[in-house]
C-alpha cells in the first residue's frame, strides 16, 4: 500500500505542478539565453543568473557554455568520477529534450555543513550547453519537493540571442556608440564582450575582439600606471610573443588614462595580431578597454575601437 500511495502522491504533484508550469511562460533572467519556469517561491536572483529563495537558501543557477563543451562536461559528471570526489550520487539519468539532449544528476551533499539535495541538469541545444544547478536544503524539501523540481527542469528552454538592449541595460555604464560591433555578452559586473562577425566563440584570426572590464586599483600613483598597464595586457588570453609598440599616458574622456599597443601572435595559428589596451583611471578602480585584431586589419578597425572607448559614459 505504501509504495502505491507514494506513486500516487508523485503523480498528483506532477499533475498539479505540471498544470502550473503549462500555464506559466519560461522566465529568462536578464542577460541569459537559458530560461525555465522557476519552482513556485523562487524569484530572479540579483546576484547570479538564475533564481533563488533566500529565506529557504534554495537556488537555481545557470551557466552557459558552448556546444563544444558538452562532451567534456558529460565526462566530468560520470558517476564514478563524482563518487571519487566523495559526492553521494543518488541517480544519473537521461533527460529528453525537444531540440537537444541532456542528462540529470541527483546527489546529496553537505553545503556549508547543511544537508542539501543537489540536482544538475546538463543539456545541449543548438549552439549552447547549459548547466543548471538546483540546490535545496533538506529542511526545505516540503517547499520544494522532488516532483516540483523535476517539472520545473522539464520547462528548460533557450533563446537564440539576448536582445541587445537587454544586455546594454545590465551594464553599469552606457555604450553610446557600438561603432559597428555587436554585443556577444554583457554582465552587471561591468564586463562586455563585443565583436564584428558571426561567431560568438571568437577566433582571433577571424574576428576582432573588444573587451570592456573593470580592474581593481585606481592607479593613484602616476609612476605606477605604466607598469600597471603592462601587467594587465600581459595576461591577454590566446596570444604570445608580445612586443610593445608604444606605451604612453593620455587623457580619456577627461580623465587620466594610459594607452599601450603591442604586436603579438595568435597562440595556436601564429597569425600576426595587434593589441591595444586603454586604462581610464578613476576612484576605486580602472576601466579597461582591450581590443585585439589581425595586424592586416589594424588601420580599419583601430578607429572603431577608439570610437567605442570614447562613447563609454556613466549611467
Amino acid at each position: 500500500m505504501a509504495p502505491m500511495f507514494i506513486r500516487w502522491t508523485i503523480l498528483v504533484f506532477m499533475l498539479l505542478f505540471g498544470l502550473a508550469a503549462d500555464a506559466a511562460e519560461p522566465v529568462f533572467p536578464p542577460g541569459s539565453r537559458i530560461g525555465l519556469v522557476p519552482p513556485v517561491g523562487m524569484i530572479v536572483s540579483q546576484l547570479f543568473q538564475g533564481f533563488e529563495d533566500r529565506e529557504k537558501n534554495a537556488s537555481v543557477i545557470f551557466v552557459e557554455l558552448s556546444s563544444e563543451a558538452y562532451p567534456e562536461i558529460e565526462k566530468s559528471f560520470a558517476v564514478e568520477t563524482l563518487k571519487a570526489q566523495g559526492i553521494d550520487v543518488q541517480a544519473r539519468e537521461e533527460f529528453p529534450l525537444k531540440d537537444g539532449h541532456g542528462f540529470l544528476v541527483i546527489a546529496h551533499l553537505a553545503a556549508a555543513g547543511t544537508p542539501t539535495r543537489k540536482w544538475v541538469l546538463v543539456a545541449t541545444e543548438h549552439d549552447l550547453t547549459a548547466v543548471i544547478s538546483v540546490q535545496v536544503p533538506d529542511a526545505a524539501q516540503d517547499t520544494y519537493p522532488d516532483a516540483a523540481l523535476r517539472v520545473s527542469l522539464a520547462t528548460f528552454t533557450t533563446r537564440a540571442a539576448v536582445p541587445v538592449q537587454e544586455q546594454l541595460d545590465l551594464l553599469p555604464f552606457s555604450l553610446k556608440d557600438l561603432a559597428g560591433f555587436r554585443i556577444v555578452r554583457a554582465a552587471a559586473s561591468g564586463a562586455a564582450l563585443l565583436t564584428d562577425g558571426p561567431k560568438d566563440a571568437i577566433e582571433l584570426e577571424d574576428q576582432p575582439l573588444l573587451l570592456i572590464t573593470f580592474l581593481p586599483g585606481a592607479g593613484d600613483q602616476v609612476s605606477d600606471r605604466d607598469s600597471m598597464a603592462r601587467r594587465a595586457i600581459s595576461g591577454t588570453p590566446g596570444v604570445k610573443e608580445m612586443r610593445i609598440v608604444r606605451s604612453e599616458a593620455m587623457r580619456i574622456a577627461g580623465q587620466p588614462g594610459h594607452e599601450i599597443v603591442v604586436d603579438a601572435k595568435e597562440a595556436k595559428t601564429e597569425t600576426e595580431l595587434r593589441v591595444v589596451q586603454w586604462l581610464r583611471f578613476g576612484t576605486g578602480g580602472s576601466l579597461r578597454v582591450l581590443g585585439v585584431v589581425r595586424k592586416d586589419q589594424w588601420d580599419q578597425v583601430f578607429p572603431r575601437f577608439r570610437a567605442v572607448r570614447d562613447a563609454i559614459e556613466p549611467k
